[in-house]
């Protein structure tokens, strides 16, 4: 990607008129968006264990437990996953009786993804769960949904600003 594509928005004022050390890890959105990550993926491992879910089985249960029956793909979509990494995460699933992966009805080279008994009753022991996580940031819910669509916002832009860019590349 060329630095104009990176730059087409540009800076209300020059990173040293602002007064600004730019190039400190502590002024990296890339990086306190990394730190959090991490810090929630850690404190979800307590909460999920009891489940015997991971992080990533957890938000695959997240999607089904909204849609049950989606397509492999359209679940990949929802989560940002490629099928190389969603493939292990079903399989495990399955394995533990959660969801059963089936062929479609309609067409045979979709596969779907469908809860279990046992993966819907786990959706009342996981009910909890955001209420722990609220208590943990010590944030209100107002701020906690707040952040959440600065980031949702945030993800939008960044992934359509990607979008553009991959169109003014030469192929090659």
């Amino acid at each position: 990607m060329s630095n104009a594509a990176l730059s087409s928005t540009p800076v209300a004022a020059a990173p040293e008129a602002a007064g600004i050390d730019w190039l400190r890890l502590d002024q990296q959105l890339c990086f306190a968006l990394y730190a959090s990550s991490l810090a929630m993926t850690k404190l979800y491992k307590p909460l999920l264990s009891p489940l015997g879910l991971t992080y990533p089985q957890y938000l695959v249960m997240l999607v089904l437990w909204e849609t049950d029956g989606l397509a492999v793909s359209a679940l990949g979509q929802r989560l940002g996953l490629d099928s190389g990494t969603l493939t292990p995460l079903l399989k495990r699933l399955e394995s533990q009786g959660l969801v059963q992966r089936r062929r479609s009805e309609q067409d045979e080279r979709r596969v779907d993804i469908h809860l279990t008994d046992s993966g819907r009753q786990l959706r009342e022991q996981a009910v909890s769960i955001p209420e722990q996580l609220a208590c943990a940031s010590a944030c209100s819910l107002d701020e906690l949904q707040a952040l959440t669509r600065q980031l949702q916002d945030l993800r939008s832009s960044v992934l359509h600003h990607l979008e553009q860019a991959d169109r003014t590349l030469p192929p090659g």
